[in-house]
């Protein structure tokens, strides 16, 4: 789906500079925006190296073993239908630890074995549990503590304070996690409602 709304977008630039009769203007900009992007890619290279580095040294030092005890009860709370010593539980907690130090690219893996583990729980595997789109929705709206991709994108285009963002960020992430949770909330209590309950076995069926 992404990639149709991609392709038509493009199509529709092109049609209407077609149009205009300025379409050496966006062949223009469409070779200024790939080299751009290959510019801003080396760019973050370092720093994403730089921080993903960090990451591990935090993980030998306990930092991220720390992070997810003290997640663990939010986490327990936020999954209530995952056992505590399932594997996808310790794959949440890494998710979640990354997420806040603003490791998007660490996070990622992590994500993705958590989600693959939910689907062995799952008890319908065409459909999405609770607890799959729980992880999606807190993964798409973590609280970022330190946006490290940000700074790095800030940094390649020579901004003169590339870490100023860091408290409008750690704000905005903190109304977007509030805001997952609340409608994840309502749509697990909505969705439970609509589950009939187990009907009690027929007795006279037992007898037979």
């Amino acid at each position: 789906m992404v990639n149709k709304i991609w392709l038509g977008l493009i199509v529709i630039g092109f049609l209407f500079a077609a149009v205009k009769g300025d379409i050496n203007t966006v062949t223009q900009a469409a070779f200024d925006g790939a080299a751009t992007g290959v510019t801003v890619c080396f760019g973050l290279i370092s720093v994403l190296v730089f921080w993903l580095g960090m990451m591990r040294m935090a993980e030998d030092a306990g930092l991220i073993k720390t992070i997810s005890k003290l997640l663990g009860p939010v986490v327990s709370y936020l999954f209530p239908d995952v056992p505590k010593n399932h594997p996808a539980m310790g794959f949440i907690l890494t998710n979640m630890s990354a997420n806040l130090l603003g490791l998007g690219n660490a996070a990622t893996p992590m994500g993705i074995k958590a989600m693959q583990q939910l689907q062995e729980l799952n008890p319908d595997k065409d459909t999405a549990s609770p607890a799959m789109c729980t992880l999606l929705a807190l993964n798409t709206a973590s609280i970022t503590l330190i946006p490290t991709t940000l700074i790095a994108i800030r940094l390649n285009f020579n901004s003169a304070n590339p870490a100023e963002i860091v408290g409008s960020t750690l704000i905005a992430t903190a109304i977007a996690t509030i805001a997952a949770i609340v409608a994840d909330r309502f749509y697990r209590r909505r969705y439970s409602k609509k589950i009939p309950p187990l009907s009690p076995p027929n007795t006279m069926t037992l007898k037979r």
